[in-house]
């Protein structure tokens, strides 16, 4: 039992004769100042001018005696306690005591009726006043031994809590583990290529050729260096639109990488039933809608392709890699602007989690470089006007950023449940450990100033992921080098994170891949975690003073080696924030 005292302790002065069990007794005025108390457990008799005090601090501890002469004033509190519900509790000694990550430490000023416990806990080797906050520098050991023997001297009683021991649950949620890796960027085909080129710090930004980009204001974008169809077969690439050609590509990728049979689900021992695809797009590929309105305008209804309609919905990424690998557990689309693909994986993660399937090829593909969205963005200023030279047009965190650069591609993840995995003896890149989602609520395609959406989604994905705040080692930032929507996301990351965690952010490297980019930028946030290393953030010579965050320039960066949680952010016009949490595997 624990009194409760909401207001503070009225005191009294009594002669030390009138003093019973229960009352709250303070030896001195200074004492009931400092909210130093007793409770008098036991009384008798010393001598025939004296009493002896058995006192106890009215929080639990050890009893002392005290004698005192009959007539001396002491003071009071106006409340007496029951002497039964007071624990006789002491310190624990910490000096040969071996501490453990998950081991927490408490401290109670025991003879202060009012006090609050502060809590301490292990983790990575350091100790914590509060592990959702970087506010405070953490502890060592021997810190942590010196400032609870101080406690001690000071009228704390200090015990040391072992971490608790895990019961297995019956329906808990797997874990889910990433298998494989696919993606198709301006920087190349396949995983190899955007790795390599990331930690170069290559730039896959182009000029756009053909005269329907020759009177565009913004004639630059992040397109991808091959023709997707010619690694298709013919009639197959005929049937797809090009973002769901990258799709494809890219899940077929993941697939094989994971260890499958290139041929599909049956061939690799796999139920098909229970495997599933999970792809983020924003329009998918504008330019067969596009194209089919021109050839109904110049040519009449007879040229329009009966392909046009299933070529042009945002579904067809998913559609199509179903079909190439014979996925029939579930073949769903996430369309959430900029935000899309990261959704889709956070979607998939779940559906493995819960059981719907026990392992799904997920991220987002997009192929929108196209003249009207290019004048489109152009419009809204929202395009960056830096010409291709020594550094990327598109500059994320810089003083000198001005917009975002266009982009295509696709990026997949195979995630897979984790008994599934090892089950079958897969090689693991790491845990896709959680995901959160927020809305801004403010603008139709400004950011909000205040981050306050975007930080909500960070702290639901560190959370989600069973996580902590001081976990938290690396961030791949969305950073589309757009002058506000930077400064709203490093805000966030500040008021989270507390700036101290190292950022890289890769549109500068590839431009915004728009549905794609949160599939890609996972997919680098897992080679990150993978690796150890971390890319470079390209086309930020100067960091704009107001970012205040540790952005990783010029050369790749070792991860730190205290904590195992990498996020990777996404937001879309219409504020769309979606995090992953990734967390290293041992």
């Amino acid at each position: 039992m624990r009194y409760s005292f909401d207001v503070p302790v009225q005191p009294h002065a009594v002669a030390v004769a009138e003093v019973v069990p229960g009352d709250l007794l303070a030896l001195s005025e200074q004492d009931a100042v400092e909210n130093t108390w007793y409770v008098v457990m036991h009384t008798s008799p010393e001598t025939p001018h004296t009493m002896r005090l058995t006192l106890r601090p009215p929080l639990g501890g050890r009893d002392h005696d005290e004698v005192f002469e009959r007539g001396l004033q002491v003071a009071v509190g106006e409340r007496r306690m029951d002497v039964s519900a007071i624990p006789e509790i002491i310190s624990h000694d910490l000096d040969a005591m071996e501490f453990r990550d998950g081991d927490q430490l408490t401290s109670l000023r025991v003879v202060d009726p009012r006090a609050v416990e502060e809590p301490y806990t292990r983790r990575w080797g350091q100790w914590y006043r509060d592990l959702d906050s970087r506010a405070q520098e953490p502890l060592s050991d021997a810190e942590l031994r010196e400032r609870a023997a101080r406690a001690v001297r000071q009228g704390h009683v200090v015990r040391h809590h072992p971490r608790p021991r895990r019961s297995a649950e019956a329906h808990a949620p797997r874990r889910v583990v990433v298998t494989g890796l696919g993606a198709v960027t301006p920087l190349g085909v396949g995983v190899g290529e955007l790795w390599q080129g990331l930690m170069e710090g290559r730039c896959g930004i182009r000029e756009l050729e053909g005269e329907e980009f020759a009177g565009l204001p913004v004639r630059i974008a992040g397109t991808v260096p091959v023709d997707p169809a010619g690694l298709l077969p013919r009639p197959q690439a005929r049937r797809m639109n090009r973002s769901a050609q990258f799709a494809v590509l890219a899940a077929r990728e993941a697939w094989r990488d994971a260890g499958f049979d290139p041929a599909g689900t049956r061939e690799s021992g796999l139920a098909p039933e229970r495997v599933g695809v999970s792809a983020g797009a924003i329009l998918g590929d504008a330019s067969v809608l596009v194209g089919g309105d021109r050839r109904l305008r110049e040519r009449g209804p007879r040229a329009v392709s009966p392909l046009t309609t299933p070529m042009t919905v945002p579904s067809q990424a998913a559609s199509q890699v179903s079909l190439a690998l014979r996925i029939t557990g579930e073949a769903r689309t996430v369309t959430s602007a900029c935000a899309s693909g990261t959704e889709a994986i956070g979607q998939a993660i779940d559906r493995i989690r819960y059981g719907h399937v026990d392992l799904a090829l997920a991220g987002g593909a997009e192929a929108v470089v196209t003249p009207a969205i290019m004048a489109s963005f152009a419009a809204m200023r929202a395009l960056s006007a830096h010409p291709i030279g020594s550094t990327s047009p598109s500059r994320p965190f810089a003083a000198d950023r001005d917009g975002f650069v266009n982009g295509e591609g696709a990026g997949f993840l195979l995630l897979e449940a984790e008994e599934h995995a090892r089950a079958r003896g897969a090689r693991v890149y790491c845990e896709a450990a959680g995901w959160g989602l927020s809305a801004d609520a403010h603008h139709m395609a400004a950011p909000d100033p205040s981050g306050s959406g975007v930080a909500l989604a960070l702290r639901r994905a560190v959370q989600d992921a069973g996580a902590h705040i001081v976990d938290v080692v690396h961030v791949n930032a969305h950073a589309t080098a757009t002058v506000d929507g930077d400064l709203a996301e490093a805000g966030a990351l500040r008021a989270v994170l507390g700036g101290r965690v190292p950022v890289t952010a890769l549109k500068g490297h590839l431009g915004h891949l728009q549905g794609a980019a949160g599939g890609v930028e996972a997919v680098a946030t897992v080679l990150t975690l993978h690796h150890g290393l971390i890319p470079p953030t390209i086309g930020c010579d100067v960091q704009d003073d107001a970012i205040d965050l540790d952005v990783v320039t010029k050369n790749p960066r070792a991860l730190p080696a205290r904590g195992d949680l990498a996020l990777s952010n996404s937001f879309g016009f219409g504020g769309h924030n979606a995090v992953l949490a990734f967390r290293r595997t041992p």
